[in-house]
């Protein structure tokens, strides 16, 4: 089992910036890359980004890229997404999510966390 905690959503303006930072614990080496989804009121969830274990191959949404850059520091269990140039599309529940391959596809990861609320005002 991987246990998932993410942390740093909150309210921010439109064209502002936040850290959202996943914390992984339990058994981490048998889930090696990282993804984060998102899910707003009355919508499905929606892929965002994701990383290999190496942190070698990122993905990003195409609406996000440029503006969302995702990390990882495996020595700490912990995968990070930088938001900046925030706008109030981006207003939903962040998850962090864990699973063999950096993919596009919720259903191939294995493991999630509870979410983080990013709400951004215009």
């Amino acid at each position: 089992q991987v246990q998932l905690v993410e942390s740093g959503g909150g309210l921010v303006q439109a064209g502002g910036s936040l850290r959202l930072s996943c914390a992984a614990s339990g058994r981490t080496s048998s889930s090696n890359a990282m993804g984060w989804f998102r899910q707003a009121p009355g919508r499905e969830r929606e892929f965002v980004a994701a990383i290999s274990w190496s942190g070698g191959n990122t993905y990003y949404l195409d609406s996000v890229r440029g503006r969302f850059t995702i990390s990882r520091d495996n020595a700490k269990n912990t995968v990070y997404l930088q938001m900046n140039s925030l706008t109030p599309e981006d207003t939903a529940v962040y998850y962090c999510a864990a699973g063999p391959v950096a993919d596009t596809l919720y259903t191939l990861y294995h493991y999630w966390g509870q979410g983080t609320q990013v709400t951004v005002s215009s």
